[in-house]
């Protein structure tokens, strides 16, 4: 079992930046690979970003390429999601999700194991 913890939402003027963070713990971090996932009101969950378990390659979507960056810190069994120059279509609820055992796919959710309970980004304009 891998449990997951994020942090660092709230709300932010349009053009600001927040940085989530994801806490693991329970089996090895270094062997999952990471996603960023959000859902606003009324949407289907989707895909933000990802990060290889190696760190050597990176996924965004392409609404937050240029904006939004993905890294970890294994060390400190922690990933990131920094977001800069918010929008106001940015607002939704933002989960960390950790899997293993896939190749490529990095956006599907359904292959993703394990999840955090979400935290709120609210941007106003």
């Amino acid at each position: 079992q891998v449990q997951l913890v994020e942090s660092g939402g709230g709300l932010v003027q349009a053009g600001g930046s927040l940085r989530l963070s994801c806490a693991a713990s329970g089996r090895t971090f270094s062997g999952y690979d990471m996603g960023w996932f959000r859902q606003a009101p009324g949407k289907v969950r989707g895909f933000v970003s990802a990060i290889k378990k190696s760190s050597a390659s990176t996924y965004y979507e392409d609404s937050v390429k240029g904006r939004f960056t993905i890294s970890r810190d294994n060390a400190k069994t922690t990933v990131y999601l920094q977001m800069n120059s918010l929008k106001p279509e940015d607002t939704a609820v933002y989960y960390c999700a950790a899997r293993s055992g896939y190749v490529g796919g990095y956006g599907n959710a359904r292959t993703y194991n394990y999840w955090g309970q979400g935290t709120q980004v609210t941007v106003s304009s």
